[in-house]
C-alpha cells in the first residue's frame, strides 16, 4: 500500500476510534446530569428544612452580640466549629432514621420505657426527664422564633408596639391550616417543603445584599476563622457568647426533626411498613436508595446555607458595630443592628434586614412545631394535631415574651433571646448522647442482607420486635450488614459531645460566680 494511503487509512481509524470516545464522554455527562437531577427531585428538601434551625432568630441575637462586642475574632472560628459539629450530629440523625426507620425520640422510648429490670425507676429517672428536657428545648426554640418574628414585624411597621408584634406573630398557628406538614409514616409534603425552601432562600438572598452594602474588612473576616487564644483568656463574656453560639447552631430539636424526616420514602419505590406496628429495621434496598443522598443533602445544606448565613450575621455586626478595633459598649441587639444599618447603609438595607429576620422567624417557627410533634409522639406516644400542638407551645412561649415586652422592653428581649440559646446549649448533651450511642451500636444499626431463597416475614410478635428494635437481635441464620459509626466518626462525635459538655459546665460556673 502507498504510504499516503496508509497514512490516510490510519487517520481514518483514529477518527473512527475518537467518535465512540466522544460519545462515551457525552453519555457519562448525561448520566451524571440525570443523577444530579434525580437527587434534586427526590432528596433535596430535608437538609434545607433542618438547616432552618441553624439560622433562626436566636442565632441572629447571639451572632450580633458576638460581632458587635468582639469583632471578627475569635468567634467566627466558633461559628465554623459549631457548623462542622452540627454537620456531624445531623448526619448521624439522618443515618439513624434511614437505617432503622424510627426517629430519635421513638428510639429513646423503645430503649427506656420497658426495660426488663427497674422499669419504673428508669422511666421516672431517665426517660421522662429526657422528655422534659426535650420539651424545654422546643419551648426555648419557639420563644426565640416568636420574639424574632415579632421584632421583624415591628421593624417593618415602626408604629406597631412590641407587645402587639408578639401577639400578631403568635397567631401564625393558622399557617398549619394551609401547610400540611409531612406525616409521620407518609410521604414528604411538597408544598410544606417548597414553602420552607422559599423562606430560606429569601434569608440567604437578603444577607448576600447586606454583605455587599456594609463593606466588611474581608481580610480580618477571613482571619476570624483561624483559632485565637483570646477565646480562652478568662473573659467570661467571650465564652458565655461562644456557648450561646453552640446552642444556637447545634439545635437539639433539629436532631429529632432530621431523624424523623429521614424515615420517609423519598423515591416512592420502597415504602417501609408504618410504625408503630411491629417492624424491623428498613430493608437494605431502602437504605441504599436513601442513605448517601440524605447525608449529601444535609451536608450541602448546612455548609452551603447555615454556616454562611451564621457567619454573615456576625460579619455584618462586626462591620457595622466593631470599628477601629473598638466594640460596642453594650451588646448589640436586633433593634440596634437595624438602626445602625439604616444609619450607615440606608433605609433599603434596613428593610432587607427586617424581611430576612421575619422570614427566618416564620420558617423556624414552622419547623419547630413539627419537631415538637415528633418529640411528643416519639417519647410518650401523645398523638396531637400540629395546629393544637402549635397552640399549646405558643401559649407557653407567649407568657414570658409578653411579660418581658411589656415590663422591660427592647433590652429585655435581647437578653431573653441570648439566654434561650444558652439554655439550648445546656440541653444539647442530653440529646446528643443517645444519638451517638444509638448510631454507634452494631446491634441497632445492622440490617439483614436480602435472602432470595426465603421470604422474609413482614410482621413479628410485639415482644420479638421490641427485642429486635431495642437490641437489634436478629435470627441467628441471617447474614447482617453493619451501618454503625466507624471508630473515626464515633471519636469525632464524642469529641463534640465532650466540648459542649465542658463549655456548658464552665458557663454554669461563671454564671454562678456572676462573671457573665
Amino acid at each position: 500500500m502507498h504510504p499516503l494511503a496508509r497514512q490516510t487509512s490510519t487517520n481514518g481509524d483514529q477518527e473512527t476510534n475518537s467518535i465512540p470516545q466522544d460519545g462515551e464522554n457525552q453519555s457519562r455527562l448525561v448520566r451524571s446530569a440525570r443523577a444530579v437531577l434525580r437527587h434534586v427531585k427526590h432528596h433535596v428538601g430535608v437538609g434545607i428544612i433542618c438547616s432552618v434551625a441553624y439560622f433562626d432568630p436566636g442565632n441572629w441575637s447571639v451572632d450580633l452580640q458576638a460581632g458587635s462586642e468582639f469583632g471578627y475574632r475569635p468567634l467566627l472560628f466558633v461559628v465554623m466549629l459549631a457548623g462542622l459539629g452540627a454537620i456531624v450530629l445531623q448526619s448521624l440523625a439522618s443515618k439513624l432514621g434511614v437505617v432503622t426507620g424510627a426517629d430519635l425520640a421513638t428510639h429513646c422510648r423503645l430503649l427506656l420505657h420497658d426495660r426488663p429490670k427497674h422499669r419504673r425507676l428508669i422511666r421516672y429517672t431517665v426517660l421522662y426527664p429526657l422528655y422534659a428536657l426535650s420539651e424545654i428545648a422546643i419551648i426555648s426554640t419557639d420563644l426565640a422564633e416568636l420574639l424574632g418574628s415579632a421584632i421583624g414585624l415591628c421593624l417593618l411597621f415602626p408604629a406597631l408596639p412590641l407587645w402587639a408584634g408578639v401577639l400578631v406573630t403568635a397567631g401564625d398557628v393558622l399557617i398549619f391550616l394551609v401547610l400540611n406538614g409531612p406525616s409521620r409514616y407518609g410521604k414528604p409534603a411538597k408544598l410544606f417543603e417548597l414553602s420552607i425552601i422559599v423562606l430560606v432562600f429569601a434569608v440567604f438572598a437578603c444577607f448576600v445584599v447586606l454583605l455587599v452594602k456594609v463593606h466588611p474588612d474581608w481580610g480580618n473576616a477571613f482571619l476570624g476563622f483561624i483559632p485565637d487564644k483570646e477565646l480562652f483568656d478568662g473573659h467570661g463574656n467571650i465564652l458565655y457568647t461562644a456557648v450561646g453560639i453552640l446552642g444556637a447552631t447545634v439545635m437539639p430539636h433539629a436532631l429529632f426533626l432530621g431523624s424523623f424526616l429521614a424515615t420517609q420514602d423519598r423515591t416512592g419505590e420502597h415504602m417501609p411498613a408504618p410504625l408503630p406496628s411491629p417492624r424491623e429495621n428498613n430493608e437494605l434496598r431502602f437504605i441504599q436508595a436513601h442513605l448517601k443522598h440524605g447525608i449529601v443533602d444535609v451536608v450541602a445544606s448546612l455548609l452551603g446555607l447555615a454556616v454562611p448565613i451564621n457567619a454573615a450575621i456576625l460579619i455584618v455586626a462586626a462591620a457595622v458595630f466593631f470599628r477601629d478595633g473598638a466594640g460596642s459598649m453594650v451588646p448589640a441587639g436586633l433593634f440596634d443592628a437595624y438602626n445602625l444599618i439604616v444609619q450607615h447603609v440606608g433605609k433599603a438595607a434596613g428593610i432587607i434586614f427586617a424581611l430576612a429576620l421575619l422570614s427566618s422567624g416564620q420558617s423556624s417557627s414552622i419547623t419547630a412545631t413539627l419537631a415538637g410533634q415528633v418529640v411528643s409522639e416519639g417519647f410518650i406516644e401523645w398523638r396531637i394535631s400540629p395546629f393544637l400542638r402549635r397552640l399549646i407551645t405558643r401559649l407557653i412561649g407567649l407568657v414570658p415574651s409578653m411579660a418581658v415586652a411589656i415590663a422591660v422592653g427592647k433590652p429585655g428581649i435581647n437578653t431573653l433571646l441570648v439566654a434561650s440559646q444558652v439554655a439550648l446549649s445546656i440541653v444539647l448533651p442530653f440529646v446528643a448522647f443517645p444519638l451517638i450511642w444509638l448510631t454507634s451500636s452494631k446491634s441497632i444499626m445492622r440490617v439483614r442482607k436480602p435472602n432470595h431463597q426465603r421470604e422474609k416475614p413482614q410482621q413479628a410478635s410485639s415482644e420479638q420486635v421490641h427485642e429486635e428494635v431495642s437490641t437489634g437481635a436478629p435470627h441467628e441464620e441471617d447474614e447482617l450488614i453493619d451501618f454503625s459509626n466507624g471508630p473515626l466518626l464515633t471519636a469525632a462525635a464524642s469529641l463534640i459531645f465532650v466540648i459542649v459538655l465542658a463549655a456548658n459546665m464552665y458557663v454554669i460556673i461563671i454564671l454562678a460566680l456572676g462573671r457573665a
